[in-house]
C-alpha cells in the first residue's frame, strides 16, 4: 500500500493465488495490464474502494462478502470462466464502450461465467451473449433480450406496479442490454406485489430464466 492508501495490481500475471480485498481504508486498483488466472478474490469493500481497469480474469472465483451496489467497473474487465458468490445490486457486466470514452471500459467482455451462487438484483449483461452465462435461480429471474421482447412482455398484466415500473420501461434500456436479472423478493417489497404473484407470470415466458 502506498501513502495514498492505494493497493495496486497492474502490469503482471497472477495465477493460483487468493487475494483478500478487505481493508475498508484502502483503495484497490486492479489493472491496467493485469491478468489473473485460477485466483480467488475476496471482496469486502464498498464499490467506491474498488477499481477495475482493463483487467483479465480467467477461471477466477469472486467471493463478494459485502454487497456491491451500482458497480459499473465490471465492464472494464474481461471475464471468462469465472464464478460469483454474494450480493450484487445494479451491476453491469460485459461490453459497453458507449458508457464512457475512457479506455477502461472499451475492452470489457463476459463469457462462460457462473452466477448460480450469487444474488443479482437489477444487474445487466451488456453486449455479450447471455447463452454462455449461468444465471441465478429463483428467487432471481433473468429476462433475456429485454428490449427485443419488451412488446411480448407488455402483452400481459403483471402484478402490482411491476408492469408500469419495469416492463413498460424495458425499451429504454441501453441498446447493448442482452439480459436483465432481478430479485423477486426485493421487487415485491418495492412494487406492491408478492414473489408468488410475480412467479405466476414469469413462468409464462420462455425468454425468462428462473
Amino acid at each position: 500500500m502506498d501513502w495514498l492508501g492505494n493497493v495496486v495490481f497492474k502490469d503482471r500475471e497472477i495465477e493460483n493465488e487468493r487475494l483478500e480485498l478487505t481493508d475498508k481504508n484502502a483503495n484497490y486498483i486492479l489493472g491496467p495490464n493485469l491478468t489473473l488466472k485460477n485466483c480467488t478474490l475476496v471482496l469486502k469493500v464498498a464499490s467506491r474502494r474498488l477499481s477495475i481497469d482493463r483487467a483479465q480474469f480467467v477461471d477466477c472465483a469472486f467471493e463478494v462478502k459485502q454487497e456491491l451496489k451500482n458497480y459499473q467497473d465490471w465492464i472494464g474487465a474481461s471475464l471468462k470462466g469465472c464464478r460469483f458468490k454474494g450480493r450484487l445490486t445494479g451491476c453491469d457486466f460485459g461490453h459497453w464502450p458507449e458508457y464512457s470514452s475512457l479506455p477502461w471500459c472499451q475492452l470489457g467482455s463476459i463469457e462462460d461465467c457462473d452466477f448460480t451462487e450469487a444474488r443479482l438484483d437489477g444487474c445487466r449483461i451488456m453486449g455479450c451473449d447471455p447463452a454462455t452465462i449461468r444465471f441465478p435461480k429463483w428467487p432471481c429471474f433473468t429476462i433475456l433480450d429485454p428490449i427485443g421482447r419488451a412488446g411480448e412482455l407488455r402483452s400481459v398484466k403483471w402484478p402490482g406496479r411491476f408492469g408500469s415500473v419495469v416492463v413498460d420501461e424495458l425499451h429504454t434500456q441501453p441498446p447493448r442490454t442482452t439480459a436483465l436479472t432481478e430479485h423477486s423478493f426485493t421487487l415485491a417489497k418495492q412494487l406492491d406485489t408478492t414473489p408468488e404473484e410475480l412467479r405466476a407470470v414469469v413462468e409464462r415466458f420462455d425468454c425468462i430464466v428462473y
